[in-house]
C-alpha cells in the first residue's frame, strides 16, 4: 500500500531523530528555557530576518490556533477567515470554545479575497449598531491554504493593508509552511515576518514528530505569554521535545549548492514529487484537477469505479462528490515521500 492520505502519517525526518538520540541524555531546564529551544529560536530569527522576534513552541496546530487567537483578542472580538479555513471547518469549534466567534467569508479556491475583506469591514464599521455585534480583531489565513493554493506576495500585502486600515491583526497559519514556501515564487520567511503580525511554522506536517513554532516577528507578544499558554493546557513541561526538533529543522544544510535550513530543503522534496503526480494524473491519465494546486496537496476528479479500484492499493482521501459518477480525491506528498513510491504508483495506475 502506498500512503498518500496526508503529510502527518509518518514519523520524523532522520536528522530530527538523530538529534533526539544525540542529546537524549543531557539534562536541561523545562518550560521553554532549555538550550535547544533557545538555539532554535535564534536559528528561526535568522531565517526570518527578524532579530526581535519572540517565539513560542506548542505541540500541535489546533492547540496553537486556539491558544494564540484567545491570547491576542479581547473577549468581545472575533476572527475573520475564509469559510474553508481550518479553524472554521476542522478544529471542532476549538476557537469558539474559547469564546471567540469565527466569522467566515467566502473562499476563493481556499483564499480570502481582499475585496471581500474590504467590503465586510466597510459595512461593519459603517453600521450604527456595530457595538452590539462581535467586533473583528484578527484576520486568519493559511499558507498554503486548505486546498493547497498559495497567496502571492502582492495578495498578502493587500490583505495587510486592509488589516492596517481597520486595526486588525494578520495571523498566518503555517501548518504546511515548508511546502508553501517551496512552491511559491515570491513568498519567503522574511516576507512573512514583515507582513504578518503573528504566524506559525508547522513542524507536525513538515518533518517533526510534533510541534509548531509561533512567531511574533515584531517581538510584541502579549504580556505573560507563558501563563497564557499554560492556562490553555498548551505549555510543555519537557519543552526540549519541540526545541530539539526545530533546532534540527532550522540548522542550515547544503541544498543544491546553497546553505538553507533543513526545513526549507525537505519541503522541496514534497513539491517536486507532487508535480510528478500532476504529470501522471493530467498528462498520462487524462484526469482533470479539482483544484489547481502547486503544493504537496493534489486534487483530482476520478470516476467512482476507478476510485474504488485505487483504494485497494493506494491510500488517499475522498474529498467531496463532484456528481453521481465522479469524486474529487486528495493525494498528499510529504517530506517522507520517495521517488520509488511515485514510480510504483505510476506503474499501478497505468496498469489498471
Amino acid at each position: 500500500m502506498i500512503h498518500l492520505e496526508s503529510d502527518y502519517n509518518n514519523g520524523a525526518h532522520e536528522t530530527v531523530l538523530n538529534h533526539f538520540w544525540e542529546t537524549n541524555n543531557e539534562r536541561t531546564q523545562s518550560y521553554g528555557d532549555d538550550r535547544f529551544s533557545n538555539q532554535a529560536r535564534n536559528l528561526i530569527r535568522e531565517a526570518c530576518g527578524a532579530p526581535d522576534a519572540q517565539i513560542w513552541f506548542l505541540a500541535g496546530g489546533t492547540q496553537t490556533n486556539a491558544t494564540i487567537i484567545d491570547s491576542v483578542l479581547q473577549p468581545y472580538e472575533g476572527v475573520l477567515c475564509p469559510d474553508t479555513a481550518h479553524i472554521n471547518v476542522h478544529e471542532s469549534g476549538a476557537v469558539e470554545f474559547t469564546g471567540h466567534k469565527v466569522i467566515a467569508l467566502p473562499s476563493h479556491d481556499g483564499k480570502l479575497a481582499v475585496e471581500d475583506l474590504q467590503t465586510w469591514c466597510q459595512n461593519y464599521f459603517a453600521d450604527e449598531t456595530a457595538e452590539h455585534m462581535v467586533r473583528p480583531g484578527m484576520v486568519y489565513i493559511t499558507f498554503p491554504t486548505e486546498l493547497g493554493t498559495l497567496y502571492t506576495a502582492d495578495e498578502l500585502r493587500a490583505l495587510q493593508e486592509v488589516c492596517r486600515s481597520y486595526h486588525l491583526l494578520l495571523y498566518v497559519d503555517g501548518a504546511r509552511l515548508a511546502y508553501g514556501l517551496a512552491a511559491s515564487q515570491d513568498v519567503t520567511l522574511p516576507l512573512l515576518a514583515q507582513l504578518a503580525d503573528i504566524f506559525y511554522i508547522g513542524g507536525t506536517k513538515c518533518g517533526a514528530l510534533c510541534g509548531e513554532a509561533v512567531v511574533f516577528p515584531k517581538g510584541d507578544a502579549p504580556t505573560h505569554m507563558l501563563s497564557r499558554i499554560k492556562q490553555h493546557g498548551a505549555l510543555l513541561a519537557k519543552s526540549r521535545v519541540v526545541g530539539v526538533q526545530f533546532e534540527a529543522l532550522f540548522t542550515p544544510v547544503n541544498a543544491s549548492g546553497s546553505e538553507k535550513p533543513l526545513y526549507l530543503a525537505i519541503g522541496q522534496n514534497a513539491v517536486t514529487l507532487a508535480m510528478r503526480l500532476r504529470r501522471l494524473f493530467v498528462e498520462k491519465l487524462g484526469y482533470q484537477p479539482f483544484i489547481d494546486s502547486p503544493t504537496n496537496q493534489q486534487f483530482y476528479i476520478l470516476p467512482n469505479d476507478r476510485m474504488k479500484q485505487l483504494q485497494q492499493v493506494i491510500g488517499f482521501e475522498k474529498w467531496c462528490p463532484v456528481d453521481e459518477n465522479h469524486t474529487a480525491c486528495r493525494f498528499v506528498t510529504s517530506w517522507a515521500t520517495t521517488e520509488f513510491e511515485i514510480e510504483e504508483m505510476e506503474k499501478l495506475l497505468l496498469s489498471l
